[in-house]
């Protein structure tokens, strides 16, 4: 897809966020909307995969390993076909599929159950470990949060991960610089993050706007390129991205807008739309 069509897509994907989290009254606007982008890329460019298949044999795997963020993968999935963009207006309710966190039994394109943080990680080096054991091609992508990485599991999914060598995993890390408390570097710093995946063996890609997809289509082709040792893509992304009241906000890391914050957020998207289909 050219970049334009991937901009109207992310903002498609940002309006299914709000609507989503709106309509359950509770949820992760921030963190989803920070990784809209990169959700729109890897969905809609970088990853084999088939709405019509979802358990494809050969398809490459995705694991959320910062399962709160789920508004944002949902409304990719809803996007891509795996099923009606409806169903975003059920998000947490009683007898619907889509679950506060992602939940594989129930949800079409859904690999992992995850949201405890620091567990899909090791899911995801899992999956790449399997493949390489059964000679497959599959490829594995899992998106972390800068907060989230404060886990110890983290680094030990990623000391196995560099040491097996495993070349078909990339570990992104939405680098928003903010948690549910405040500021990652305030709470407990994770810095620098690029020099301790290095450390783990990983080679790492440090991308500047992680809600750029120049940006990120190089970092995915590099990744694609580098054999021998896992990659780590650090991107720089800003909270709540899209909507002028979330942006930088740690407050907008877990809550729902209410009506009015509601509709200025789909006013803001509507108008951002309407000015891509004006390029």
């Amino acid at each position: 897809m050219e970049n334009l069509e991937l901009l109207k897509t992310a903002n498609e994907i940002r309006k299914g966020i709000v609507t989503a989290v709106h309509a359950a009254k509770a949820g992760h606007p921030g963190g989803s909307l920070s990784a809209a982008d990169v959700y729109t890329y890897l969905y809609f460019e970088e990853m084999n995969i088939d709405p019509k298949d979802p358990k494809k044999a050969d398809r490459d795997r995705f694991v959320l390993s910062k399962g709160h963020t789920a508004p944002g993968l949902y409304s990719t999935l809803a996007n891509r076909g795996f099923f009606p963009v409806e169903d975003l207006k059920t998000l947490r309710q009683i007898g619907s599929h889509l679950q506060g966190h992602p939940c594989i039994q129930h949800t079409p394109g859904i690999d992992m159950s995850s949201g405890s943080l620091g567990q899909g990680i090791s899911a995801a080096v899992g999956m790449a470990m399997s493949a390489k054991l059964s000679n497959d091609s599959y490829r594995v992508y899992t998106l972390l949060g800068d907060g989230e990485i404060q886990e110890g599991q983290v680094w030990e999914a990623a000391m196995f991960a560099g040491h097996r060598k495993l070349d078909n995993l990339v570990v992104i890390v939405d680098n928003n610089g903010l948690q549910i408390d405040g500021r990652i570097e305030d709470v407990c710093s994770p810095y620098p993050i690029d020099k301790k995946f290095e450390a783990f063996n990983f080679h790492v890609i440090n991308v500047e706007d992680g809600n750029d997809f120049d940006q990120l289509r190089a970092a995915f082709k590099e990744a694609k390129e580098t054999k021998g040792m896992p990659t780590a893509i650090v991107m720089k992304t800003v909270k709540g991205k899209g909507v002028s009241y979330m942006e930088n906000q740690a407050g907008w890391h877990g809550k729902a807008p209410n009506d009015d914050e509601y509709a200025q957020a789909m006013e803001e998207l509507e108008k951002a739309g309407e000015a891509l289909c004006q390029k």
